[in-house]
């Protein structure tokens, strides 16, 4: 039984994005199927790990966090499924590029692909400005690393016969074409989700397809405090069923209902809608949560390191 509010489960009935509530369906799509997922180790990847191992599918749990994704692996084979684990930071280049060739060695090919690891950052441009390292990890992690490790798999699973690529993207790419202090984050994801999406056009007759689903708020770990979690959100086991709404309907593109208005409007408004979102910036100062983080950031610092030259 869900614990969210009524008036929450029928606001996220009402904008969606679609879930896949017929086991059946789901099987029938991953059943004897290898299945990639990237940030599998909380979350939604760890939700969506554990249904479609409870499908039938051979899940390949990837992440950074090794003792997270035993722990993951073991909840799965204890119930009768089969996961192997990869860890993994998908800002190490050279490492993706050893994971990926020794996937492939291990289990010849990859029939589905879901790019579900993220790394968030909300910051000013002048803090940014003296963590540069960050940016560098942000573009790793949301836009080369995965770019690198689809680059890898691609030719296997083509020679296979075809397959799916799914990438979680986020509704911030709809909304607005810019914002203030997510310039690191929209600019890494827009990146990603515009070559994911070229790549779907040349892989079409290959019978691989691309689906990217620009998630809503989903209650994780990376939008787990401020104003942005009391926001009416999907929980991770539901936010799995999205995705496997996207395996078992393979669509080409999974948005909340209405965020095609707010993404034409946001387009046409651009510059008045700029011009607010400048003055709020201008009035508002950084977050708890994000003075907490680049505290951290600063304290795990080299010593004498200053962090502004690292271009």
């Amino acid at each position: 039984m869900s614990r969210e509010p009524w008036s929450e489960r029928l606001t996220l009935r009402m904008i969606g994005p679609a879930m896949e509530h017929d086991d059946t369906r789901i099987q029938a799509a991953v059943g004897g199927k290898t299945v990639l997922i990237t940030g599998a180790s909380f979350g939604q990847g760890e939700a969506t790990a554990e249904l479609l191992a409870r499908s039938g599918a051979t899940v390949l749990l990837v992440a950074r966090t090794s003792d997270k994704l035993d722990e993951v692996a073991a909840g799965i084979t204890a119930t009768g499924g089969i996961a192997h684990t990869y860890a993994l930071d998908l800002a190490d280049l050279p490492a993706v590029e050893i994971v990926a060739a020794e996937i492939l060695r291990t289990h010849g090919s990859v029939d589905v692909l879901i790019h579900n690891a993220g790394k968030s950052l909300r910051r000013s441009i002048y803090r940014s400005a003296q963590r540069v390292r960050d940016m560098e990890s942000m573009v790793g992690a949301n836009f080369t690393g995965p770019m690198r490790l689809t680059l890898a798999l691609l030719p296997a699973m083509r020679a296979n016969g075809g397959g799916q690529i799914v990438n979680v993207a986020t509704a911030g790419l709809w909304m607005a074409p810019a914002a203030p202090r997510w310039s690191f984050y929209l600019g890494c994801k827009a990146g990603f989700d515009t070559w994911i999406r070229s790549v779907g056009l040349e892989i079409r007759d290959d019978g691989i397809t691309v689906t990217s689903v620009y998630a809503g708020h989903i209650k994780s770990r990376m939008v787990a405090t401020g104003w942005v979690s009391r926001t009416p959100g999907h929980t991770p086991a539901q936010a799995s069923r999205i995705l496997a709404y996207a395996l078992t309907h393979r669509p080409r593109v999974m948005a909340p209902r209405g965020m095609a208005v707010l993404r034409v409007a946001g387009v046409c408004l651009e510059g008045p809608v700029g011009r607010v979102l400048s003055w709020v910036h201008g009035r508002t100062d950084e977050t708890p949560a994000s003075e907490a983080a680049f505290s951290r950031a600063v304290a795990v610092s080299a010593p004498g390191d200053s962090g502004a030259c690292d271009a």
